[in-house]
């Protein structure tokens, strides 16, 4: 009987590699933490406000177009008012009414219009030119009433013996003011009217005729007088108690100084020819994430093809705003006005963060010249200005402040996401305002949140040598095939992330993983996808178990989870509770994926070390058979 060799033993290794060397424990780090700990004060109270004023404004207006909705009803065979009265049932409330022109007053039977062709076609005698476009009255008054409006002027002549004005171009696109009896009788019936008018440098004085009602969408990529101070200021005046709507990726010029001294509202639309491509549950889908996630208080809606598919639209907007606690009336406009002299307070706190994480470094001068550059950057991408700057400040310091003090063992990824979520209050308190949760003035430098804390984390690496010695090292060092394979393959990863940041991104994604996020976002809170891969990278660095520069390309990828913390928090028009939950969701999705990532890598590691030379020893061991 032949006697089994024992297994190879398998050495555990270190949970400090000694690739990493131990952070800088500065006497200064204690009062660093007390400033931050006292700065988080007015942070938390600001939050706080902000949390009471956004529960106070979850009431939206499902708006349907008219123009849209009448061509249904017309191909229908209904009228307008009786398919509106249809779709109210199943939860519309508004009406989006665009201004009239000359050629809806002609069709309404307001106004008679014709070309000159036509004209001369019917009076041969009368030397009809036919150039010219002409239009008469059949409402007595009403074409008197409108060419006082315009800056052009027609010329009155008589054809047929009736009295005609000829103009020189065709005036059918002039715009001709608000529908007032169609207007008044929707309010009657208690709709939450918006009133859409065309900008015409035509109009002698804009905004005059506007009827009364809660809204105003305009029409074009500007305001109307944005490119005139002066009649920009006479509508500013003009716009009375109506709130103006900020429609979502449709940058209007003018609406920052449109909105000085009041509020506005986010409206959300989908073009009609994207609507096409979609089907309606995809559509109501994004109406209630609209809603729900991006505080839009007009949701601006468009008839399907068929009045079967619109109805399913309406259901499932509905279904899924009750679902969320989101009430459809009419919604009020207020600004939040955060206080002045907390955001001042709430500077210390980044500041603190940033000058700490150059302190702690294993070369502090490095550090703190680090800090400084930091510091200088994210300031200049906010044009200096204290409050949004210091925001991105603490969105690139708080994700990588964890990981410079503590790196020691899996249990420090709790420390370093405790300093995330510490920072994520100081970029709410410093970033959120009217404007940023608007989506008028968006957080700026989301790149730089995701890149600086790798750059910070990273040089915290440098051994505590003359920097000259440490270049030199990784100069000669030798590179193996594999080294660059995993090197190239660390790199397109993270390009890969980089490039899907923000809402508009530069690397879509497949159809695959967009059904997942729609099936996600449907039922909860959907977390962030760099999260869900981040955390466990960040657990799996720590724990050490894999060898050498592993673990620090472990650790920055997972720098990428922390960051994206702070990063969610960056999107000011999502309500901060929304914000909350999907932190939460992530980091306990995360948690759980790293601890099964840590089972599965150190049974892999296990099987590599054992399986194979066990093997092998067992067959050179067996006895020889005659």
């Amino acid at each position: 009987m032949t006697n089994r060799p024992p297994a190879p033993r398998t050495t555990k290794t270190p949970a400090t590699p000694p690739l990493l060397p131990m952070p800088t424990r500065h006497r200064l780090t204690p009062l660093l933490l007390g400033l931050m700990l006292l700065s988080f004060i007015p942070a938390l109270i600001l939050a706080v406000q902000r949390v009471r004023f956004e529960s106070a404004q979850r009431t939206v207006a499902m708006v349907m177009d008219y123009s849209t909705l009448t061509q249904q009803a017309n191909l229908n065979g209904q009228t307008p008012m009786e398919l509106l009265a249809h779709y109210r049932t199943l939860g519309v409330n508004g009406v989006a009414l665009y201004e009239d022109t000359l050629a809806s007053r002609v069709l309404r039977g307001e106004i008679y219009l014709m070309s000159g062709i036509e004209l001369a076609a019917r009076y041969p005698d009368a030397n009809v030119d036919t150039l010219l476009t002409y239009t008469r009255d059949i409402k007595p008054g009403a074409l008197e009433a409108l060419e006082k409006k315009y800056t052009i002027r027609p010329k009155s002549v008589v054809i047929g013996g009736q009295r005609w004005d000829a103009w020189a171009a065709d005036p059918g696109f002039l715009p001709a003011g608000p529908n007032t009896a169609l207007i008044n009788r929707l309010q009657q019936q208690g709709y939450v009217v918006v009133y859409r008018p065309w900008d015409s440098q035509a109009v002698k004085e804009p905004a005059l005729d506007w009827p009364q009602v809660p809204f105003i969408a305009f029409t074009d990529v500007e305001v109307i007088g944005a490119r005139n101070p002066a009649v920009l200021e006479k509508v500013r005046e003009r716009m009375g108690k109506r709130v103006p709507a900020i429609i979502e990726f449709t940058p209007q010029k003018g609406m920052e100084q449109l909105i000085q001294g009041r509020s506005a509202v986010r409206l959300f639309s989908i073009s009609a020819a994207w609507q096409d491509l979609l089907t309606p549950e995809e559509t109501s889908s994004k109406f209630v994430l609209a809603a729900r996630e991006r505080s839009h208080k007009l949701l601006y809606m468009r008839p399907f093809r068929t009045e079967a598919d619109t109805e399913t639209f309406l259901k499932e907007v509905k279904s899924g705003l009750n679902k969320w606690g989101i009430t459809v009336g009419t919604p009020v406009a207020a600004a939040f006005e955060p206080s002045s002299l907390l955001r001042w307070l709430c500077i210390v706190g980044p500041l603190a963060a940033l000058a700490l994480i150059g302190l702690s470094y294993p070369l502090s001068r490095l550090g703190l010249i680090v800090a400084a550059l930091g510091l200088l950057l994210a300031l200049g991408m906010n044009g200096f200005q204290p409050f949004p700057g210091f925001a991105l400040v603490a969105a690139i310091s708080f994700p990588a402040l964890g990981l410079v003090l503590r790196r020691h063992s899996i249990w420090d990824w709790f420390v370093a996401t405790g300093f995330s979520l510490v920072g994520v209050f100081f970029v709410s308190a410093l970033g959120a305002n009217r404007d940023s949760m608007l989506g008028l003035d968006p957080f700026r430098g989301v790149g730089l949140t995701l890149l600086a804390p790798i750059g910070l984390v990273a040089l915290s690496f440098l051994p505590r040598q003359d920097i000259r010695k440490t270049v030199q090292n990784v100069y000669n060092a030798p590179i193996k095939l594999g080294d660059i394979i995993v090197m190239l393959l660390g790199l397109a990863a993270f390009a890969l992330v980089f490039l899907r940041r923000g809402n508009t991104t530069g690397a879509g994604v497949s159809d695959a993983e967009a059904k997942v996020r729609q099936s996600l976002q449907d039922s909860i809170i959907r977390p962030r996808f760099k999260e869900l891969a981040g955390h466990p990278l960040l657990l799996l660095g720590l724990s050490g178990i894999l060898p050498g520069y592993f673990t620090l390309l472990l650790l920055l990828g997972g720098v990428v989870g922390q960051a994206s913390i702070l990063n969610t928090f960056s999107h000011f028009h999502t309500p901060l509770l929304i914000s909350f939950q999907r932190a939460l969701i992530g980091l306990g999705a995360g948690l759980v994926l790293g601890f099964i990532t840590l089972w599965a890598v150190r049974l892999a590691l296990r099987l590599w070390a054992t399986y194979g030379p066990a093997r092998s020893t067992a067959a050179t061991s067996a006895p020889e058979t005659a």
